[in-house]
């Protein structure tokens, strides 16, 4: 392996916890949003998952969004007869987003993302020795 691989290797999985986050900021920006219409559905909770790239030429193995899906989960109802996405018995659906998973997801993500970033870094620093030793 050599130092294009491992930026390389790095730069996906930043890209990949960078998504995870976009995902877990849009979960917690709709997680009050309601349907509009009577017995609609509100936001539903998205989810991401990843998958492994194995390049074949090289035997590096990177990491990639695989896809964004919706989490099938039951919504929660609160009684609001005056709400506009009440249905008939003034039941109002509520997202199936929990704050506190979508919060430790971030975190999490943030970790990841870190990580990459510091093999980045690492693997430029050993870059720049490497090419300071040949002068």
């Amino acid at each position: 392996m050599n130092f294009s691989d491992t930026i390389g290797i790095s730069a996906s999985g930043m890209q990949a916890q960078a998504k995870r986050l976009q995902v877990a900021a849009e979960n917690l920006a709709n997680s009050e949003t309601t349907g509009s219409t009577p017995g609609s559905d509100p936001y539903r909770r998205k989810t991401i998952t990843f998958k492994e790239i194995l390049n074949r030429d090289t035997g590096v193995s990177s990491v990639s969004v695989k896809e964004i899906g919706e989490d099938p989960s039951s919504f929660e109802t609160h009684y609001d007869p005056s709400h506009p996405a009440a249905d008939r018995n003034g039941l109002v659906k509520l997202p199936n987003v929990d704050a506190m998973t979508e919060i430790m997801d971030t975190h999490e993500a943030q970790h990841s993302y870190e990580a990459n970033l510091n093999a980045m870094q690492v693997t430029r620093s050993m870059l720049t020795r490497t090419i300071n030793l040949m002068k």
